[in-house]
């Protein structure tokens, strides 16, 4: 929860139950996700509050939004440099911490500044295969 606490904005009850919520979630969830999860204990928060947090949070950089899923924009609270792997049969997105010696072809790269990369690889999941193996 530390590393919200200098975000800048008024941490109402609401806020710090979709910032407890983000906190270590390596799920990657959708606002929709964040919201059905804790309207229960906030009957009356509105589905905007949840977004607007959310948007509020990727603009101080203390979450990034993945538009990796073509259906439902995600969010990742890791903000640390990595790459994700998409599960092409049960979406599952994990987070993958390795370095890749990325270049462009020779000379193109003078036309760009980089200023960083992200990869995202796209297969079956361990899950999706061992019940591929089990059926």
């Amino acid at each position: 929860m530390n590393k919200y606490k200098d975000a800048g904005f008024k941490l109402t009850p609401q806020r710090m139950a979709i910032l407890e919520y983000l906190e270590g979630n390596r799920e990657h969830p959708s606002a929709d996700e964040i919201y059905r999860a804790i309207r229960g204990r906030f009957p009356t928060m509105s589905f905007a509050t949840v977004y607007n947090t959310l948007d509020m949070l990727v603009r101080k950089g203390k979450v990034i939004e993945l538009t990796i899923d073509p259906g439902k924009k995600r969010f990742d609270p890791g903000v640390s440099p990595h790459h994700h792997f998409i599960c092409s049969k049960c979406r599952r997105i994990d987070d993958i911490f390795e370095e890749f010696d990325v270049r462009f072809a020779s000379g193109r790269g003078k036309k760009y500044r980089v200023t960083g990369h992200h990869i995202e690889f796209y297969g079956i999941c361990p899950s999706c295969l061992e019940h591929e193996r089990a059926h």
